[in-house]
């Protein structure tokens, strides 16, 4: 049969009117049924009193802040600096001869260890305030030389570690905002390892010597270490003072700084043009186990959790509770084609949950927060881009797991079933990664392959090479980059879908 003259025929486009009457009729049956408007208000509340609580309630109060870097990141700015003042450009060289660490072997005693990013070398920085502007040249316990600045960027340069019979001379030269690292092994022949810029260091910098020694990490946590340089044959070059050379524990007040472990302390004696430095502490970004426990913006987001188990419920129900009073007759002789209304039901679900889910987090980030810090708790600082992102991915992610649970409740026909599966494949994974004594190996594995890998969009740490730390989902550290972590969840939705659709055609309703 041929279209009347003036009419042509247009399924493509009846095709999309059949479904946005489908997609709207789910929407006005949601919006209609008190139960589950409630249950995605009460997921909202829930994630902003939890923030609420944990900003009132913590064993931090009265913790210092996690000091900044140049770029706004937390940063471990914590070492004995043997420094004097250099006006305008110039340049300091000086040959380290050995490097030793101890660690602790009792209370109050130690014995001889490897600390693998125990530093010694040149720095020069904006003044002794945590957090200022640097570069520095150095020799690391297993590292080799590295040239690092501003925390966070690193270079490696010769290998190997120094001793009296393979010593490392090291230059740094200033010429404006442009910081040179050279190295040598006879004095003669330089090689470059970097250059950095170097931004806010001011016409008048503090440059010297330095020594850093970083906790040592182990399964249960960190232990303070103390670090001695030996450095000789110290030159300068360009605007120095008067050659008098002071020494300072920078940072000694950070939350980061372990102290120095047994009887030590930081110091430094002067012989000529020979040094012999003892420091503690690192300069480098800052790390979850370094810090205080909580404060972070994943407490903060604890609230998850319990939302997580109402939109899940919701989910279920707005398909399940269609079989229970059996008016899925009526929307499927509707709609015969099956898989639109089920495609139609997990749109309206999945941006009801994204909008809830949004206006939680969204007011739970800052307000939990502000009432931390307003308590005087130490809050890890993150940047307005990350909390953002963190309160959108969280948002999103509850919106996900509902359509898991939505189509689930197409697969078994009935709420518990549905519930409890995505709660077991969901839920059970988050308090897998919340537990301490779980193994590392489970925890990575668990948020890699599991539908609680979508739990990385709350990430907000980050790993670095030049930091030895515990690295694992328990503190923080995700396998998976947040939006990765958060496409497997979104692969288990949609294949949960696909099933559902495909069953949901073949067998009667």
């Amino acid at each position: 049969m041929t279209a009347p003259a003036g009419k042509p025929h247009r399924p493509g486009r009846a095709g999309r009117d059949g479904f946005l009457q489908v997609l709207h009729a789910e929407w006005t049956k949601f919006r209609t049924v008190r139960g589950w408007v409630t249950g995605m208000a009460a997921a909202a509340l829930m994630v902003v009193l939890v923030a609420l609580l944990a900003g009132l309630s913590s064993d931090q109060k009265g913790a210092p802040p996690v000091p900044t870097g140049p770029g706004g990141e937390p940063v471990t700015d914590s070492f004995y600096f043997v420094h004097q003042p250099l006006a305008g450009n110039g340049s300091v060289t000086v040959s380290v001869s050995a490097l030793e660490s101890s660690v602790p072997a009792g209370p109050g005693n130690l014995r001889p260890g490897s600390v693998p990013w125990a530093k010694a070398g040149l720095i020069i920085k904006d003044g002794t305030r945590q957090g200022s502007p640097y570069a520095a040249i150095m020799v690391t316990g297993d590292h080799g030389v590295r040239m690092q600045h501003d925390y966070v960027d690193d270079t490696a340069g010769l290998p190997g570690a120094v001793s009296a019979e393979s010593p490392r001379r090291l230059r740094l030269d200033r010429s404006g905002e442009t910081i040179t690292g050279h190295v040598s092994l006879d004095g003669t022949k330089w090689t470059e390892v970097g250059t950095a810029r170097v931004r806010g260091l001011g016409s008048t910098a503090q440059v010297g010597l330095f020594v850093a020694s970083p906790p040592s990490v182990g399964g249960g946590g960190t232990a303070g270490s103390v670090s001695t340089a030996t450095f000789e044959d110290l030159r300068t070059q360009g605007g120095w003072a008067d050659g008098t050379w002071t020494g300072d524990q920078v940072g000694a007040e950070s939350p980061s700084f372990a102290g120095y472990p047994g009887n030590t302390s930081g110091s430094f004696t002067e012989s000529g043009a020979r040094f012999t430095v003892t420091g503690a502490g690192d300069i480098a970004p800052a790390v979850r186990d370094s810090l205080p426990t909580g404060g972070h913006l994943r407490d903060i987001l604890a609230g998850t959790f319990a939302a997580l188990i109402a939109v899940i419920v919701v989910g279920a129900l707005f398909v399940t509770e269609e079989y229970r009073t059996k008016t899925i007759h009526l929307t499927l002789a509707a709609s015969p084609r099956r898989s639109r209304v089920l495609v139609a039901k997990a749109i309206v679900l999945w941006f009801v949950t994204f909008a809830a889910g949004s206006a939680g987090t969204i007011l739970a980030v800052p307000l939990g927060e502000r009432l931390a810090r307003g308590n005087g708790v130490h809050i890890f600082p993150t940047s307005s881009s990350t909390d953002l992102r963190v309160a959108l991915g969280t948002a999103a992610l509850l919106a996900t797991a509902s359509v898991m649970a939505l189509s689930l409740g197409a697969v078994f026909r009935h709420s518990a079933g549905a519930v409890t599966t995505v709660v077991v494949a969901i839920v059970l994974p988050y308090l897998l990664i919340a537990i301490p004594f779980v193994p590392a190996g489970v925890s990575t594995g668990v948020a890699t392959v599991t539908p609680g890998a979508a739990f990385a969009v709350q990430q907000t740490l980050v790993p670095y090479d030049q930091v030895a730390s515990n690295y694992t989902p328990y503190y923080g550290y995700y396998p998976l980059a947040p939006w990765a972590g958060f496409a497997v969840l979104a692969g288990y939705a949609v294949a949960s879908l696909a099933v559902a659709a495909v069953l949901l055609n073949r067998r009667d309703a």
